[in-house]
């Protein structure tokens, strides 16, 4: 045997799923599996006893979930390469997972060659990226980051999303209504918006701004 057997450890909580992929990885030349875990927990034990090259790594499952469990191999030193393998390639899943340390994400409807070819390339320590995940990161990463907003002007977007007016705004800052204005445009300015209503909308859609509960109270 010329090359190295790549070594696997399967974690998805869907045993048709975990049977599937097993099954194409143990038919396939040059891979071993290992063992199979249904959650983080399980996956990370098994990493730390069995020594795999490459984690498949599901994200939704039930305890210690993917993205919990790669951040505790990371800190655990393990060298395994961490494929993702999973339905989501939206922005709250792809970015936290590569920055826990993940090495490669792919999707569970990728093609067989296509995820043979990346459990390979994430073996020899090569970022893998499905298609639709790299466009996101590349819109990411030319979208500029988000100004952070002074506590002033955040005051002021408190006011006006609670329906002050700039007059209303000012007395209750103490400034004047021209340094509001000042602030407003600021705040268009870092936020990307052109109106108050875009930036109120905005604001909430950053965190910067909480929904309050209804008024009176009661249980």
């Amino acid at each position: 045997m010329t090359e190295h057997t790549i070594r696997l450890l399967i974690a998805d909580d869907h045993p048709v799923v975990r049977d599937g992929l097993s099954s194409m990885f143990a038919s396939a030349p040059g891979f071993e599996v290992l063992g199979e875990a249904a959650d983080g927990a399980t996956a990370v034990r098994l990493a730390q006893e069995l020594r795999p090259d490459v984690i498949l790594m599901d994200l939704r499952m039930p305890g210690m979930d993917g993205l919990a469990a790669i951040t505790e191999l990371a800190r655990l030193g393990l060298t395994a390469r961490v494929l993702v393998l999973t339905t989501y390639d939206t922005d709250t899943h792809v970015l936290p997972a590569i920055e826990a340390g993940a090495t490669g994400y792919l999707l569970k409807d990728a093609p067989r060659e296509e995820l043979l070819r990346g459990a390979r390339a994430a073996a020899g320590g090569e970022s893998v990226l499905s298609p639709s995940v790299a466009a996101r990161l590349m819109s990411r990463v030319r979208k500029p980051a988000p100004q952070v907003l002074s506590r002033r002007e955040l005051e002021v977007l408190e006011l006006v999303a609670a329906g002050n007016t700039n007059r209303e705004a000012a007395a209750r800052l103490f400034i004047t209504e021209a340094t509001v204005k000042s602030h407003l445009l600021n705040i268009y300015a870092k936020l990307g918006v052109n109106d108050r209503a875009a930036a109120v909308t905005e604001g909430f859609n950053q965190g910067l701004l909480v929904p309050r509960g209804p008024a009176g109270g009661g249980s």
